[in-house]
């Protein structure tokens, strides 16, 4: 069950991993990228140049679709302004065209104390904007499924892989060329990774059954739940030889935060760092099988490769 699927937000890490991975399944793909910007489009996609903040234009573009992905993601400081709008572009474009919207959560919804185990029964207590954020626009996508529309959220950890973007490249191999390593928390805690191209394969067969699932669904994407220690160990395996490894300075993010905005904001997620978590599958395993799943070895290398740390 594959046809037609517009991405939003195409020219971004996740964006374009997705575009791809619905194309090499046999998709037709038109990628929605904004004006002049249509050049870095995934190979063998259609690109769509428009506004994401025009509703009518989206929906339009949207026109003959059976699935929207939402894979538009503003820059940590335009949270509070953009989300909500860029999700009801999304919402609006689905509605219009009777198409699967597909969404990809995170775990921001659930705030600090969140459980070891997080599943699709844990209850969102958020303690920050952009989680009380992200609830919100779980709750609209929500409402548009009681009114009709079909939705089908994937949460993951955060994202590895693809380029550049992420924790990894920003902060934890920022300076691997100068043999350091920068980790955000406790090396011994838990935390959950999504490499990019195993959740972009798992959105692709979830797209394909969309016909069998309920109106609205949520899943949780387990990844790799690894400790610090061992996600640091498997960079310096790829990296072909030891690493100095060393805490990242929270405290002089939290001492900038009313200063500089964007301190502000990752201070609000320092929590994640520092409980223990992962996310269950089972509901994933159970609606598709077994769930992609790229060793941590092999994903961290190709990371790499993207990034060009390593050769």
């Amino acid at each position: 069950m594959s046809s037609r699927v517009l991405v939003l937000g195409a020219n971004g890490r996740f964006g374009h991993t997705a575009a791809a991975a619905f194309r090499k399944a046999g998709w037709e793909v038109a990628s929605l990228v904004r004006p002049g910007s249509s050049d870095g489009v995934a190979a063998g996609t259609e690109p769509v140049e428009v506004d994401a903040l025009d509703h009518a234009a989206v929906s339009a573009a949207a026109h003959g679709c059976d699935v929207v992905l939402h894979a538009l993601n503003p820059p940590y400081t335009q949270w509070s302004r953009l989300a909500l709008p860029l999700a009801y572009s999304a919402i609006t474009a689905a509605e219009a065209a009777g198409a699967t919207l597909i969404f990809p959560g995170n775990l921001y919804n659930y705030g600090k104390g969140l459980p070891s185990v997080v599943d699709e029964t844990t209850p969102m207590h958020p303690s920050s904007r952009k989680g009380r954020l992200r609830v919100a626009i779980e709750d609209r996508i929500a409402e548009a499924g009681e009114r009709g529309m079909r939705a089908i959220i994937l949460r993951a950890g955060d994202f590895f892989g693809g380029g550049h973007g992420s924790w990894l490249d920003l902060v934890i191999a920022k300076e691997i060329g100068r043999g350091h390593l920068t980790y955000p928390g406790p090396i011994d805690l838990i935390h959950p990774w999504a490499y990019l191209p195993d959740l972009a394969s798992t959105l692709v067969r979830l797209a394909g059954i969309r016909g069998r699932l309920g109106r609205f669904e949520t899943f949780g994407f387990p990844g790799h739940a690894v400790t610090g220690r061992e996600f640091t160990t498997a960079i310096a395996r790829a990296n072909g030889r030891g690493l100095q490894i060393k805490r990242m300075s929270w405290w002089l993010i939290h001492a900038l935060g009313p200063l500089v905005p964007l301190s502000r904001e990752l201070s609000e997620m320092a929590y994640l760092w520092n409980e223990p978590h992962r996310i269950d599958g089972t509901k994933l395993e159970a609606a598709i099988g077994t769930v992609p799943h790229t060793p941590l070895d092999t994903a961290v290398k190709r990371a790499l490769r993207d990034l060009g740390a390593i050769d």
